[in-house]
């Protein structure tokens, strides 16, 4: 995984709530990071939540997340949160993540979200739309 793999990042400083008391940052707020530049990869589509309810009566639920561990972030960094479509599929979609400082990787992660109807949760297709913004966003990776 290198900076290269991602057209998006998200700028965040690890601030001291989020260290543990080995003075690293504490292995679940990660997944919070991951959620953080998620919001920020819709934003820089035009697509601030709820604007996926709104525009296609459908929301995006995290089924799966995998964090591989490669280095620690400390306080007061500076962090750059990569994020990119690795996949769509019928109803699902796959995010990849990377955490770096610099050019160093220190996190690599994997979240996958299905297209579901809000009130019962049934999985929908991806909105052709939608599917066409992100491709069109990620040069048909």
């Amino acid at each position: 995984m290198s900076r290269g793999d991602f057209r998006f990042f998200h700028r965040l400083r690890v601030r001291w709530a989020e260290v543990d008391k080995q003075d690293i940052v504490f292995n679940g707020h990660y997944l919070a990071y991951f959620d953080v530049a998620i919001t920020e990869y819709w934003r820089e589509l035009g697509l601030a939540y709820p604007a996926i309810v709104q525009r296609w009566g459908t929301d995006l639920f995290v089924v799966k997340a995998g964090i591989e561990y490669r280095a620690p972030a400390h306080y007061d960094e500076v962090l750059d949160i990569g994020v990119t479509t690795e996949r769509i599929g019928n109803s699902s979609m796959h995010f990849r993540i990377g955490i770096f400082r610099g050019d160093d990787a220190l996190i690599a992660g994997d979240l996958i979200y299905v297209n579901a109807d809000p009130a019962t949760r049934k999985s929908s297709a991806v909105p052709a739309e939608l599917r066409e913004l992100i491709e069109r966003f990620e040069g048909n990776r």
